[in-house]
Parts: structure tokens; C-alpha cells; sequence
């Protein structure tokens, strides 16, 4: 019997709250997303967030550790090679990455951009890592003159492709990107990205028309395993795609966090059972990759204001999730991910306010779920359910 009715898993692009005990080996050592942050705007307020736990994280000015939390809380390490995107959502639905995806920090080589450039019919310009607005404001000029494409990539394994909407239409980049991701799948790249933008030099601005393809995941998710035992599984944000689309019931598209969090609400009202996965994706693109504290700060602080509307939407038999797939440090000199450790607060009517402690893998997450939703047991990860119900 399911102990649980619905789940929800909130994840907090880049939400890192630091001390992962391989940072050093990542070029991450003293990344710490939330204390940083909290630092350098000189404090943080974030009530609900406090009430939760957050503050027994990491030391994060303005949130002190509460007395007595109202959800449980803990932090999870990620088990996985690498800090993407990728690998960190798939790790929450129980698959461990144990190979890393293939990066290029030179850029891509021939066997890569020739095909792509047949496949696309246009030319290529960048193909180098690069800050995705930096090299807007660096070759947007020469693509809106040439038609060319921007082709550049970063410290994770992503090729990515930019396009204004007025010179590539959204179709026929998208197009181009499927074809990309067959060239990326014989090279084990994690996911291939359309970037479309807008403007006119010196004012280009990225959309959210972006799409992502990602390779398909090598074994069963918990997404999987809920839609094996004939339950709804509702992905909010880009989801689908880094799951390519594998055990969904229904995708909902979303255009940065506050349409994502109105569409949450949304999709709780009608979710009968099963799981709400939800991806806010603007602490991580529109500020972690740009080292834009003061903006990072805000959008936390518009998700804890949110926080009553949502635990007001929750009813007995629902738990709800607040993590992150990894850091996104705005303090840091580069713009790239980072690897640290990931809030894990739990919380809902009848959850045990409790302490979760320093889980060793992202797959405990799935784990819980699975056992709480009566599905198949994942081949990862170790199981806290006991821990925050009676």
C-alpha cells in the first residue's frame, strides 16, 4: 500500500549549499552558492525558507539555523561523475553517472562540426567555451550580418547553439539541434541546447524557446518505475527534456521561475496522485551563469514568498521536495557550474519535522519517493521515508 498520495520535487537550479568533499577536484574548492550568496549582498531573508531548515544547512547570513524547524532537512551529496544538469536529476531519480560526459574545452573537433554544418546548411562561428550572453554580445553581430550559427559549449558536457529568431526561425533551429543531437550521441555528449535570442546589438536578450536534448537515460528512473505502477508523473520546466521525454504522463513548458511556480499551483490542483517534478531554472541561467548576486538574491527571495501559496495547496497523504542538482556559485570567478552539496528539505501535512543528515547520494531522494508512492524499489539509493513519517 502507497503511504503517500503525491509527491513534488521543487528543484532550485544551482541552489548549492557547498562543502561537497570532492569540490578541489572539480576546481570547486570553497564554492558555496547559498553562503556566498548570503555574504556578499550582506544577508538573506528568507522566512519560510528558515522555517524549513535551510539555515542548518550552511552558515547563510540572514537565515539563522531554526530552533525547531517545521519540515525535516538535510543535504545530499551527488554519488555521480560530473556537476550537470543531467547528472544531477538523473541521480534523484535513482541512476548514477559513473562515466563523465564527454567536455571540450578546446572546442569541438572536425568529426563534430563538420557534420553539423552539412546537417545544418549554414556555417559555424565561435566553437569555444563561452559565458552564453558574453558571446551574444561578441559574434550576435556577425550572425545577424552572415546567418552563421554561434556554436560554443562550456566547462559541462553541452553543445550549444544560439540563434536570433529573426535570422533562424524557432523550427528550423530546433531542427538543426535534432540533428546535433544524433551527431552528440556518438560522442557521449550530456545534452545539446538551442539557445534562440533576440535584439539588436548591445541588447540581445535570450528567450525561453530554449530546448534541450539530452541523452536518453541508460536504465529505469523512478519516473519510469511510477508510470510502471500506473502513476501520473508531471514534469513543470525542462524535465522532459533531460529525461528526453521518458516517463512522463505530461510535460508543461514554463518560461523562467515565476511562470514555473504559478504553473506548479497549476498542476498540483489537478494531479489526482503520483509525482510533480518541477525545474526553476533562473537562479542557474539568468543568474548563477552570469555571477549575478544581487539577482540570484531576488529570485530566492520571490520563491520564499511564494512557499505559503504552495504548503497551502498541499493536502494530508502529499510530501513536497526542495533540492538542487548542483551549485551554481555567483561568487566564483567563472560562470560554470560548481560542485557542492544540495539543500534537502522535506516537508507537508503529517511530515516529521527531523533531521535527514549528510545523504551520500541524490538517489536517496527517489528512493523515498518510490517507497512512499508503493513503486518499484530504484537500484540506488537508500530510503529516508521512516525518518518524516510517524
Amino acid at each position: 500500500m502507497a503511504r503517500l498520495r503525491r509527491a513534488v520535487i521543487l528543484v532550485a537550479d544551482g541552489v548549492g549549499c557547498g562543502g561537497a568533499t570532492d569540490a578541489a577536484a572539480y576546481g570547486d574548492a570553497g564554492a558555496d552558492t547559498l553562503g556566498n550568496l548570503a555574504r556578499a549582498v550582506g544577508g538573506l531573508t528568507l522566512p519560510n525558507l528558515g522555517a524549513l531548515g535551510l539555515g542548518r544547512l550552511t552558515a547563510i547570513a540572514g537565515v539563522p539555523p531554526a530552533a525547531a524547524p517545521r519540515g525535516a532537512w538535510g543535504t545530499m551529496e551527488e554519488a555521480s561523475v560530473g556537476k550537470d544538469t543531467i547528472t544531477g536529476h538523473w541521480e534523484m531519480a535513482g541512476l548514477v553517472t559513473s562515466q563523465a560526459m564527454a567536455t571540450y574545452p578546446n572546442g569541438f573537433p572536425p568529426e563534430i562540426t563538420e557534420p553539423l554544418r552539412i546537417a545544418a546548411g549554414r556555417g559555424l562561428i565561435g566553437n569555444r567555451p563561452a559565458s552564453g550572453t558574453t558571446i551574444l554580445d561578441e559574434l550576435g553581430p556577425q550572425h545577424l550580418a552572415t546567418g552563421e550559427l554561434i556554436l560554443y559549449t562550456s566547462a559541462d558536457s553541452v553543445l550549444q547553439i544560439a540563434a536570433h529568431e529573426e535570422v533562424v526561425p524557432i523550427e528550423e533551429l530546433y531542427r538543426i539541434c535534432e540533428a546535433a543531437r544524433v551527431i552528440a550521441d556518438r560522442h557521449q555528449i550530456g545534452r545539446v541546447i538551442a539557445r534562440p535570442f533576440v535584439g539588436t546589438p548591445g541588447a540581445f536578450r535570450r528567450t525561453y524557446n530554449r530546448r534541450d536534448y539530452a541523452l536518453v537515460p541508460p536504465g529505469p528512473t523512478l519516473l519510469d518505475g511510477l508510470r510502471a505502477a500506473g502513476l501520473p508523473v508531471v514534469g513543470v520546466g525542462k524535465i522532459s527534456d533531460i529525461f528526453a521525454g521518458r516517463g512522463l504522463s505530461q510535460s508543461i513548458h514554463s518560461e523562467g521561475n515565476a511562470d514555473g511556480m504559478r504553473l506548479t499551483l497549476d498542476a498540483l490542483g489537478a494531479l489526482p496522485g503520483g509525482l510533480l517534478f518541477v525545474n526553476l531554472v533562473d537562479f542557474d541561467m539568468l543568474y548563477g551563469h552570469r555571477n549575478d548576486a544581487p539577482g540570484f538574491a531576488r529570485a530566492l527571495s520571490a520563491l520564499d514568498a511564494w512557499l505559503p501559496a504552495f504548503e497551502a495547496a498541499l493536502a494530508p497523504g502529499d510530501v513536497a521536495f526542495i533540492t538542487a542538482d548542483h551549485g551554481n556559485d555567483p561568487t566564483t570567478p567563472g560562470t560554470d557550474h560548481t560542485r557542492e552539496r544540495v539543500p534537502l528539505l522535506a516537508f507537508g501535512p503529517g511530515i516529521r519535522p527531523a533531521p535527514l543528515g549528510a545523504r551520500t547520494s541524490f538517489c536517496d531522494l527517489g528512493q523515498t519517493i518510490a517507497a512512499a508512492l508503493d513503486a518499484a524499489p530504484l537500484a540506488s539509493g537508500t530510503s529516508f521515508l521512516d525518518l518524516i513519517l510517524p
